[in-house]
């Protein structure tokens, strides 16, 4: 899987992708990731990529040019493989992210993550080349490159051979609207604090049973909407 971020900030996302799950994905070949800096498309001799907003106020916007520029660069790539990619806009007006999104994300072979800054992008060029409008939370933030990596990361897991155990991805928090129930490793006992007698038995039936139970009840406990939607789904 392919993921193309447009940015101007390309060593801070490199940087952070490079590590942990994903930079191992990336280095067995299983993901491909690249930053495509966007200040490297401006005309302008000074290098600004932003001018003050038409209409007045405060901040500057992001140019529609060198958006565009870069964003040709990397389709050219792209289109030479015959891919279609959809480009997602980090935004807060845009539809919240959750697993569901990520799911659908993760069948793209080609995804352009399109990252603003100052005050915004100019709306033409948003008009031009998003498909795709995303929000990590109803909160603002300096820039899309954060949002950026959490929905890569989110959608890199579910690329088969990411995770060690691509099981883990399947039933991981929010499958079927539930939670996660507590997990526990070794010592046994830590602090006067036993691990659950069901998880040393070695019935996995019994197991299976107690983690679900523990999902609906920490579900209903901390996230009611999601053990709403689980109740709908399973008639209860």
């Amino acid at each position: 899987m392919h993921f193309h971020i447009l940015t101007l900030f390309p060593e801070m996302m490199m940087q952070g992708l490079s590590t942990s799950i994903t930079g191992r994905a990336m280095d067995k070949g299983l993901i491909d990731i690249e930053a495509t800096n966007i200040r490297d498309f401006t005309k302008e001799k000074h290098g600004h990529v932003d001018d003050y907003p038409y209409g007045g106020g405060a901040g500057m916007v992001m140019q529609a040019e060198p958006i565009y520029l870069a964003h040709q660069h990397v389709m050219e790539g792209i289109e030479a493989r015959g891919s279609k990619p959809r480009v997602i806009y980090m935004t807060p007006q845009g539809r919240v992210f959750n697993q569901e999104i990520a799911e659908e994300l993760a069948k793209e072979e080609d995804l352009i993550f399109l990252c603003g800054h100052y005050e915004g992008i100019d709306e033409r060029v948003l008009d031009m080349i998003v498909t795709d409008n995303i929000s990590i939370g109803d909160y603002v933030l300096t820039g899309g490159e954060l949002p950026a990596m959490v929905v890569i990361d989110a959608v890199s897991r579910l690329v088969p051979g990411v995770l060690n155990n691509d099981v883990s991805a399947e039933f991981e928090s929010f499958n079927d609207n539930l939670l996660e129930y507590p997990q526990y490793t070794r010592p046994e006992e830590f602090m006067g604090r036993k691990v659950p007698e069901v998880l040393l038995s070695g019935h996995h039936k019994n197991i299976e049973a107690w983690r679900l139970e523990k999902s609906i009840e920490r579900t209903k406990e901390r996230r009611p909407d999601l053990y709403e939607k689980y109740c709908k789904d399973h008639n209860k």
